[in-house]
């Protein structure tokens, strides 16, 4: 079993305690070294960049751009509906001066809440499919699900709807070739990103960017994202004691204007990849509006200014007023997000964060834990789920604003993988998203400040010791 294997590149080799201590500071300096030619921007300076609060937004619809008394009359109606806040307008003007991707209106977006939600949608999407299928993953496996993936896209083609399918090498590095060559054979346009070495080995050495998005695109109409992947694993669980523990992950189906922009980025990486011309297609067909929801995709690409879940993360937390819910699969902050999630506690806001207790790297889970005392301290709860393996990166914020998406809050999503989030803003999905959390909540137990001082001596040895490798986590 596979699951999100760019987190054990350098953690699935046992490394003890025992080693030379000389040999552990040459390693965490060599890995530093390494990885220092990457930073992440600064958030500070580009909200000091940002423009005056006062005007409006630009909001395309499905007809084109609103006129500002338009775009401000949506953001009055939102403000009205949730205690007052100006986290809209002052977030809203970071990402309209940094982002590459318009706020749309006329949106539908449906909260798909586990993994089976999400994979009956997709396979509704694909077998309804009349025209193409774009499907980017992080894994497909060789398993039950990845199957049903398999013959249903073979279907499809054999239809005539032109199936386009990317998927990761490193995420992928299990599945025999002939799973990929059985879909090729079947007349499938295949790009395998950043293609391993016979040994299983990236090339070049030492690749450190990795596909991490999960998108659906069907007829350019109907697009699925967030967390999930293409795996058995989802229903078999993850090995933890005598008995397997369920996965609980997120998407979101959107319909409307906000497709093209999700289309787009998948067409933009099978360029930049290299993948064989595409048969002509409907790929940007002309949308209608099929809703009332504000939809902005966002997504990472390599370069330092590029790095826009970042910025919408840590931006979108230091103007959070009221309350700021997070869930994260994995959860090893830098300090520009650990400052704002601390700063935002201090100044009153609900800040509540839900982990996994549970993961396929536990250097991952340490790591996260070797920040507790200062989150606790500064005010913010924490809640660890011990009966699933939590892996949606989510975020409602104000009662207005949330976002679903591939991003976790650690080093490998922000400075290093390709991703994509849907960030939502309408007060409705909002409260479905705020409900959703409650159960995550109740399925959790909450980290007390004065139990966790308690702790004994060698979690505490071994949380220092995942810390010293949390830009690799």
């Amino acid at each position: 079993m596979r699951f999100e294997h760019e987190k054990n590149i350098f953690t699935r080799h046992h490394m003890t305690l025992v080693r030379p201590f000389i040999l552990l500071s040459l390693l965490v300096s060599f890995l530093n070294l390494v990885g220092g030619c990457a930073s992440l921007p600064n958030v500070s300076e580009m909200i000091a960049a940002a423009p005056d609060t006062n005007k409006p937004p630009q909001i395309i619809s499905a007809q084109g751009p609103l006129s500002p008394d338009e775009s401000q009359a949506i953001i009055d109606q939102l403000k009205q509906a949730v205690p007052p806040t100006d986290m809209l307008t002052r977030y809203l003007a970071v990402m309209e001066l940094w982002g590459k991707t318009p706020l749309t209106s006329g949106n539908k977006v449906t909260l798909l809440a586990d993994d089976d939600a999400s994979y009956a949608a997709m396979f509704k999407a694909i077998e309804n499919a009349k025209d193409h299928i774009n499907l980017e993953t992080f894994f497909i496996e060789d398993d039950e699900v990845g199957h049903k993936f398999s013959e249903l896209l073979r279907q499809k083609q054999a239809q005539g709807v032109q199936v386009n399918l990317i998927y990761d090498s490193m995420g992928s590095n299990k599945t025999p070739i002939s799973f990929f060559k059985r879909l090729q054979d079947a007349g499938i346009n295949i790009v395998e990103f950043h293609p391993t070495s016979p040994t299983g080995t990236p090339g070049p050495w030492l690749q450190l960017r990795f596909d991490h998005r999960k998108i659906l695109v069907v007829d350019g109409t109907l697009a699925i994202t967030g967390g999930v992947n293409a795996s058995q694993g989802y229903s078999t669980g993850v090995p933890e004691g005598k008995a397997p523990v369920p996965w609980r992950d997120t998407d979101v189906q959107i319909e409307g204007p906000a497709v093209a922009q999700i289309q787009k980025l998948f067409l933009d990486i099978w360029k930049q990849r290299g993948g064989p011309k595409l048969p002509k297609r409907s790929y940007l067909p002309k949308l209608k509006e099929e809703g009332d929801v504000l939809v902005r995709v966002v997504s990472n690409t390599p370069g330092e200014h590029n790095r826009m879940t970042f910025v919408m993360y840590v931006s979108a937390i230091t103007f959070a007023r009221h309350s700021l819910h997070v869930t994260t699969a994995y959860f090893v902050p830098d300090d520009q997000t650990l400052r704002a999630l601390t700063d935002a506690a201090k100044r009153g806001v609900d800040v509540k964060i839900v982990l996994s207790s549970i993961s396929d790297s536990q250097m991952s889970v340490d790591a996260a834990r070797s920040q507790y005392s200062k989150l606790l301290k500064a005010g913010v709860k924490i809640y660890e789920q011990h009966k699933a393996f939590l892996h949606a990166k989510t975020a409602v914020i104000d009662g207005v604003w949330s976002t679903v998406g591939s991003t976790n809050m650690d080093y490998w999503s922000f400075l290093s993988d390709d991703e994509v989030n849907a960030v939502i803003i309408d007060r409705q999905f909002a409260n479905e998203m705020e409900s959703l959390f409650e159960k995550d909540i109740k399925r959790s137990d909450q980290i007390k400040l004065e139990d966790w001082e308690k702790r004994p001596f060698f979690p505490r040895l071994g949380e220092w010791f995942a810390h010293l490798f949390a830009y690799w986590l």
